[in-house]
């Protein structure tokens, strides 16, 4: 609602309160901007990496996930790729039960991986439920292979607690893991709080990053 001098006195009123209203949260997210910034660079983590046995690329990390992996394919750093399935639903049981194909998420990823030039893509199994669980998983999964090394591609927000689940779930053993951010998520940790979506991403990971260093500091 504009201001306008012609407006009855409680119109104006009101209008005045909703202008003084917008310059203050403007100017407040102005001065919290550096804070805001600090917490949306502390959900992410992008290690270096050079070579690795395998890269594991979680069916969450999307698309963006995807054309990273294929990347770093491209650049040498592995010939194998590992699409994490994620648990099955009732409705994909309900599916299989009758016999009825379909190409489902984890389906498309590996046929756009083969667009992307990635060839004989593995598909990881998964009866797991959310990123602990999953990160119980990979270990057992690398020993099976004898995988030293590994690098899994994680959306940004995503990426530090990520990290901090395989080296829980990796400790006393020879395999080595690098976590990368996907370079073309939606989730900007410079202005997340700038859109409803990164607004919503950031808060749910920041409260479970939090909850996570509660449970485990040392990790």
């Amino acid at each position: 609602m504009a201001y306008n001098p012609a407006m009855p006195a409680a119109t104006r009123s009101k209008a005045r309160f909703l202008i003084v209203a917008v310059v203050l949260v403007v100017a407040a997210a102005a001065s919290a901007s550096p804070l805001l910034r600090a917490a949306g660079r502390l959900l992410v983590v992008d290690d270096p990496v050079s070579s690795a046995d395998v890269i594991v690329l979680p069916e969450w990390a999307g698309e963006s996930g995807a054309i990273d992996a294929a990347d770093l394919v491209r650049a040498g750093v592995s010939s194998r790729v590992a699409v994490l399935a994620p648990a099955a639903r009732p409705a994909d049981r309900e599916l299989a039960r009758r016999h009825i194909q379909y190409a489902d998420h984890t389906a498309r990823l590996v046929d756009l991986l083969g667009a992307l030039g990635v060839r004989g893509v593995e598909v990881i199994p998964n009866t797991a439920e959310g990123t602990e669980a999953e990160g119980e998983l990979l270990p057992s999964w690398c020993d099976e292979r004898r995988v030293r090394s590994l690098v899994v591609i994680s959306a940004p927000d995503h990426s530090r607690r990520v990290r901090r689940v395989l080296h829980r779930s990796l400790a006393g053993r020879s395999t080595a893991v690098a976590v990368r951010a996907a370079r073309y998520s939606t989730f900007d940790p410079e202005d997340w709080w700038a859109t409803r979506d990164g607004l919503r991403i950031g808060i749910i990971e920041l409260e479970k990053l939090f909850l996570d260093v509660l449970r485990h500091p040392i990790s």
